[in-house]
Parts: structure tokens; sequence; C-alpha cells
């Protein structure tokens, strides 16, 4: 059976974008026969890092009974029980929230789940699917590279850093109901293709 780590970091509850395709995306690895682990970030927001040392796999000047240290270790062990990961990363403030960046501190580790090359470390090849909900309409490789510094967070850590195979399905335009002009119908049209999406990546890597 295929285990799949769902991470969820949004503080908007049942009202989430990016929730609710993150439920997509595991409620088909489920039908199709998989196992789902999910962390909640907002609900058990994990710490801002502590200490310097746990940047690095040697963990200088870290206790070895250190609280930060196993929480470190139960992170990463999620993490590299699973088989696949879906994360759940709304934009806020045109990055990620601060908990889910808190998680990615402190699962990169160089010498530890950051090899040289990446394509040498314990997550190479794994797949990393990324679930952003975004705001405003980013219908232009400008636009995204000018206000959209979550998706590339993700692909720069979790993919050069280490090795995994990073995809991302977006929806733009969650706040047409309060901002008319984003259009209402074509937001709701993409989300509808975001979880159409979701839903048979779900599927195909549940069954790999």
């Amino acid at each position: 059976m295929r285990t799949l780590l769902r991470i969820d970091s949004s503080l908007s509850g049942d009202a989430s974008y990016s929730r609710r395709l993150t439920a997509a995306f595991s409620g088909a690895w489920a039908e199709a026969g998989g196992e789902v682990v999910t962390r909640d970030l907002h609900a058990e927001q994990v710490p801002h890092l502590p200490h310097f040392g746990l940047h690095f796999a040697s963990r200088e000047g870290v206790p070895a009974d250190s609280p930060a240290r196993a929480l470190q270790d139960e992170l990463i062990g999620e993490v590299l029980a699973a088989d696949a990961l879906v994360i759940g990363a709304p934009l806020y403030n045109y990055s990620v929230p601060s908990t889910l960046k808190a998680w990615l501190d402190h699962l990169h580790v160089p010498g530890r789940t950051a090899g040289k090359p990446a394509e040498s470390g314990p997550l190479a090849g794994r797949p990393a699917v990324i679930m952003s909900s975004r705001g405003a309409a980013y219908d232009t490789a400008e636009a995204e590279a000018h206000f959209d510094h979550a998706v590339p967070v993700f692909r720069a850590l979790l993919g050069t850093a280490m090795g995994m195979e990073v995809e991302a399905i977006t929806v733009d335009r969650t706040l047409a109901g309060l901002l008319p002009e984003l259009g209402a119908d074509r937001a709701a049209g993409e989300l509808e293709e975001a979880l159409t999406a979701a839903r048979r990546r779900g599927r195909e890597l549940a069954s790999v």
C-alpha cells in the first residue's frame, strides 16, 4: 500500500481553496487503495527553528535529548515514510504561510534530506504535488514571476535541493467573491478544473 503525506496550512478551514484541493487529491488517493497521513500545520503549528544547529545534519550544539531534535526527527520521518506528498500552499502576501515555512525549515537539512547532488538524497524522485490557491489573477508568466513567491520555494527546496519531482496545481481568483472584477463565473470554472486535475493526479500517483 502506497502512503501519501498530506500537508495543510491554510487558516481558512472549510472555506479554504487549498484544503479543497488537497482533500480532492487525497480522497482520490484513498479510493485507489492508498493510505493517507495528514498533518495540519495551522491546527498544530510547528515552531520556528530554535537553534542554528538544526539546519545541518550534525546538529552541533543541540543536546541529544532536546525536544527540538525529537520534533525535527518526527517531521522528517513522516516525509521519509511517504511515497508522495501533497501540500496545500495558499499564497499569503505573495509567499507561503509562516507555519508552512517553519515546516520547510525543519525538513531541509543538507547532508540528511538534501544530498550532493540532489539525485543522491533519500527523497530523490518522490513526487511532491503543490496545491496553491491565489487570490488574484495570474494569467501571465510575468505576473507569476513578480508576485508568486510560493511555488518557486518548493521547486527550489524540494526539487533542486532534495531531488523530489515537484509539480503544482494552482487555482486563481479565490477573492472573486470580494472583488467582482476577477469574474465569479471564471473563478468557479477554474476551481472545478483544478479539483478535477487534483483527483486525476491523486489516482495516478496512488496507482504507480
